[in-house]
């Protein structure tokens, strides 16, 4: 029997697979969602799971790919700017002027006049210590939910709002219990989806029978396996804690990624607590 791939190639081999077909297609539109097919990864964290193990989001790693390329391209080869910039996949010479001083802080027609070559330092994604301790593995069951959707920039969601709204519920239905939780459901990444598209839903967890009104639902949260991490620190640093979650534990572990959505629970309440000691637990669906 051939031997099974660990975790950490099985990651490895299909984001090779996303790279190569970038690299491959510079002069064309690059599809995202055909990349995410690509990929087999799971749709949920398709866009983590590349951010983490590339240390970018996926569309800076193109851009950067196609103005690199386009570097090599105008400093050794006599093909005009603007036949480079439609090669690599760039509208239009300017929109290849424009990214091209972003990265590396002159024009094209400069870089080819230049006598020393540039290089750009890589920008990788800021890092920080985090209070993360190591997951827990857990079974859950099925747990039902009063929930309310918001959509748009993460950052400015009214998620006061949001729980004020479902806790008075929880007084109007009489569904007041011991272990009710605040969970949040971030659906999209905000670095692939348009900001003002992306979808929240706030949820408590609740143990008595309760009836959807208005914009507040009723919904089960389906059960099965989870990683669970105890993180102390500002939300601010949600997307570090993610990447540490993916890149430095996931790959190093045995298990895949389930297709099912990441959960957070707010076990802090930020009027009440400082800043870096809230405490969040993360639930990443494993198989």
């Amino acid at each position: 029997m051939a031997e099974q791939p660990n975790t950490k190639q099985f990651y490895q081999e299909n984001l090779n697979r996303v790279v190569d077909y970038i690299h491959k297609h510079l002069d064309a539109k690059i599809d995202i969602a055909h990349l995410a097919k690509l990929s087999h990864f799971s749709p949920y964290h398709f866009h983590r799971i590349t951010r983490a193990m590339l240390g970018e989001p996926l569309g800076m790693y193109i851009t950067r790919a196609r103005v690199e390329t386009a570097a090599k391209m105008i400093r050794y080869s006599e093909n005009s700017i603007e036949e480079i910039a439609y090669s690599v996949g760039f509208e239009t010479p300017s929109s290849l002027s424009k990214a091209f001083k972003n990265h590396f802080g002159i024009s094209p027609s400069a870089h080819r006049n230049k006598k020393e070559f540039i290089i750009k330092k890589r920008n990788t994604m800021k890092t920080t210590d985090l209070n993360i301790k190591k997951p827990k593995i857990q079974d859950l069951d099925n747990q039902n939910c009063l929930y309310y959707t918001m959509h748009g920039a993460y950052q400015n969601l009214d998620y006061a709002g949001a729980w004020e709204k479902l806790w008075g519920e929880i007084k109007a239905q009489k569904l007041f219990t011991k272990g009710i939780k605040m969970i949040g459901l971030p659906h999209d990444d905000p670095k692939a989806t348009d900001p003002n598209k992306t979808r929240y839903d706030a949820c408590l967890i609740i143990h008595k029978d309760a009836q959807p009104k208005g914009d507040v639902g009723v919904k089960t949260l389906k059960g099965g396996k989870f990683a669970i991490f105890l993180y102390q620190g500002s939300y601010k640093y949600f997307a570090e804690v993610y990447d540490h979650m993916f890149n430095e534990w996931l790959l190093n572990s045995d298990y895949e990624l389930r297709d099912a959505p990441c959960r957070e629970r707010y076990i802090s309440h930020p009027d009440r607590v400082a800043e870096e000691k809230l405490k969040t637990e993360f639930y990443i669906p494993i198989k």
